[in-house]
């Protein structure tokens, strides 16, 4: 090996070694900021009261009002429907449906350069006799 190869090597591994060492220092520089507590108990304290005072206004305005009913319109008369025939009978769920495929449709399309092509079909491929 040359000396320059060497060197590249050499160089290549440590840029290599430095970039790794760079990654896990920053691996567990964000390891270790995820585990500390960013706010103090009195503020989540501060907090949680607020939030409980908020729900309690939110409960308190929702007893005061009644649930909101909206008004249907009244159901237009109808007339009583005509005897059904059995040509215009509804289906009956006992009724079946039977679903068959259809045959299905087969295209074969004739490629060159199949198994059975070669010099028996005169294409020149020799194997013939030429007296």
């Amino acid at each position: 090996m040359s000396k320059t190869a060497v060197v590249i090597v050499a160089l290549s591994l440590a840029f290599a070694a430095v970039t790794g060492t760079i990654a896990l220092t920053r691996t567990v520089h964000l390891g270790q900021a995820a585990t500390k507590p960013r706010a103090s108990r009195g503020l989540i304290a501060k907090r949680t009261a607020q939030l409980n005072r908020f729900e309690a206004s939110l409960r308190a305005e929702l007893a005061k009002k009644p649930p909101a009913v909206p008004k249907v319109p009244p159901a237009p008369a109808v007339s009583p429907a005509p005897a059904a025939t059995p040509a215009s009978a509804p289906l009956v769920s006992s009724q079946r449906v039977i679903y068959r495929r259809p045959a299905p449709i087969v295209i074969h399309k004739h490629r060159p350069g199949g198994e059975h092509e070669g010099a028996d079909h005169g294409d020149g491929g020799g194997g013939g006799l030429d007296d």
